[in-house]
């Protein structure tokens, strides 16, 4: 009998936001992971960068939420968004965003440990790849994909070194596509997207130039700017981003996709620029002037045989609403301990088909309710538009005490109302609810109700399909860790409390080495705020088992009163989720 040998158990296509994460996380589980990119190096400009709660516990879990919060423009500063005629002109409103009004400050920092941050892509890449480089992955750049070929029992890659156009081929058991927007792997795999690519534009002016004396008094990563000359595309509005708080920027403008390439000269860029400042004497220094197309686009699957594709590859959107590189790292997380598991034979073929079957619907969600924000600025518009040739518009229109001034102001507070779905989503972001075979469902548990918007409200539960409240515990030096922290880690956690010890000595048992249990209330996780008791939906002597992606696959409400009977069922829950027989050693 031979053993055939492989390169690499896992190939990633792609150093970006879910192929640096796919890295870091294989890496982490212990997994041989060979990234590549045809690049030199990573992102060279700052494209995505909201990090919301979920994409913020995921780098929790992997140990990098330290380095991330160090290098990011802390949370106080992302929201104070202004609406006005230019940075130092009159102002037509703000708006809290991210979760820092006091509205919804409460609700942001009881639903997760972390907070949200804003990550230039040109920050984030460097932090994932040197991550995962120093925990064993392997790292290529100058490294094309050509092309790949999959069988029974793994994939065969054809690889070409940029620099010396020497081709080559590896061997990997998996092949995960991260290769962006014209995803190579995904074409090969007979993957396709379906929607509109394209279908408006944007220029992007990235600048260097000290606006603090603008904005320091209203810290916001985005400022929105409302004035003749911004008024163009789709949105109808001009942004000045803070890449770096408050001297590294983008100015953004729309432009007619159907009129062809935009204008992308130094000396048009700089008009704008000062424009949107408001300040003629300013001089920015421009670094690069670049267009990028609004695609509305998304795969219905993910994954075929071995080769699994995820990030830009399968949803194509514009950045508002801030969930591309989030949603990434998410595709990211899911995806890498069942990649994990299939390595070490811990899980069959079902637990991989699940990562399409939960991500693509998520997916498709987020490609709708991004375009759907920007096409929500029409109500903006509408607002400030004049009711004739001659009546005012803009700032003039609001500051009127004349009929169309008091309409203006009661459409304008409906547009804010409406914007919410765009700035202070957390329900979006948070409330993805999974079914595939990797969850089994509560039979006991009555069809779930939102007791409050669910996109812009987080419901937390310990549902399966959900992910799983967060509570703050005490640990055995009285510090408080998070449930997220507890089942942290690539093997699946059992949560029980004292009540249930049962569930221990099954686990115990059953003698899996990806299944450990936790008994909440024990010293090392002490429930003394009774947030746990509180949110965990079962009772003391019931379980929670969580999937290593901080995923509940299923619960139990009390435990079976018969030790055996305890076992099996456990045995029969584990192998159902992870597609393979689980057999309880024989003593």
């Amino acid at each position: 009998m031979t053993t055939e040998r492989f390169d690499t158990d896992v190939l990633v296509v792609g150093l970006g936001p879910m192929g640096a994460t796919t890295a870091v996380a294989l890496a982490t589980y212990g997994v041989r992971v060979h990234a590549v990119s045809r690049a030199r190096w990573l992102a060279d400009t700052p494209r995505a960068h909201i990090t919301n709660l979920r994409a913020a516990e995921v780098l929790r879990s992997l140990g990098l939420e330290e380095e991330i919060r160090k290098q990011a423009t802390p949370w106080e500063w992302m929201g104070d968004t202004p609406f006005t005629s230019s940075l130092a002109g009159p102002e037509l409103f703000r708006m809290r965003t991210w979760g820092t009004g006091d509205d919804r400050y409460g609700d942001y920092r009881r639903s997760s440990p972390s907070t949200m941050v804003d990550l230039p892509q040109t920050v984030a890449e460097p932090i994932l790849v040197n991550a995962a480089g120093s925990r064993g992955a392997v790292l290529s750049f100058h490294t094309e994909y050509v092309g790949s070929a999959q069988d029974e029992s793994g994939v065969t890659v054809r690889l070409r070194d940029t620099v010396s156009g020497v081709e080559y081929t590896q061997r990997a058991k998996y092949l995960v596509g991260a290769d962006g927007a014209r995803s190579r792997v995904m074409q090969d795999a007979g993957l396709s997207v379906e929607g509109v690519m394209a279908r408006a534009g944007t220029v992007y002016a990235q600048f260097r130039g000290d606006l603090s004396k603008y904005v320091a008094h209203r810290p916001s990563i985005l400022n929105w700017i409302v004035n003749e000359d911004a008024a163009v595309g789709e949105i109808g509005l001009g942004l000045l981003r803070a890449v770096h708080p408050w001297d590294r920027w983008i100015a953004g403008w729309g432009f007619d996709v159907s009129q062809g390439e935009p204008d992308l000269s130094p000396e048009t860029a700089k008009e704008r620029i000062r424009a949107y400042v408001g300040d003629p004497d300013f001089e920015p220094e421009i670094l690069s002037i670049a267009p990028w197309y609004v695609n509305e686009a998304y795969a219905p699957q993910y994954s075929t045989g071995r080769i699994f594709c995820g990030g830009d590859a399968v949803h194509r959107h514009p950045p508002s609403s801030g969930l591309g590189s989030n949603t990434c790292i998410q595709d990211a997380f899911n995806l890498a301990w069942k990649l994990a598991f299939a390595v070490t034979g811990d899980a069959g073929p079902t637990l991989l088909e699940s990562y399409s079957d939960e991500r693509a619907p998520v997916g498709r969600q987020i490609v709708t309710r991004a375009n759907q924000s920007r096409r929500d600025y029409a109500l903006i518009r509408d607002a400030l538009a004049p009711e004739s040739p001659d009546s005012a518009r803009g700032l003039g229109k609001l500051t009127s005490d004349s009929p169309d001034g008091q309409r203006a102001r009661a459409l304008l507070e409906a547009a804010v109302d409406l914007k919410q779905y765009e700035f202070n989503a957390q329900g979006v972001e948070m409330n993805q609810r999974y079914a595939s075979a990797a969850v089994l469902p509560d039979p006991d548990a009555a069809p779930e109700v939102f007791d409050r918007d669910p996109d812009l409200f987080v419901q937390a539960t310990t549902r399966p399909g959900a992910k799983l409240p967060h509570a703050w515990l005490v640990d055995t030096r009285g510090q408080r860790i998070s449930t997220l922290d507890v089942v942290s880690g690539s093997s699946m956690t059992l949560l029980t409390g004292r009540a249930g010890r049962v569930w221990v000595d099954a686990v115990e048992a059953l003698s899996h080495q990806r299944l450990r249990a936790v008994v909440i209330g024990d010293p090392g996780t002490e429930d003394l705020y009774l947030e746990w008791q509180r949110v965990r939906e079962v009772g003391e002597s019931g379980a929670v088992l969580v999937r290593p992606d901080g995923v509940v696959a299923w619960r139990a409400q009390v435990a079976p009163t018969d030790a055996g009977q305890c076992r099996a069922l456990l045995e029969d829950v584990v192998a159902q989720i992870l597609g393979i027989a689980i057999l309880t050693p024989t003593v």
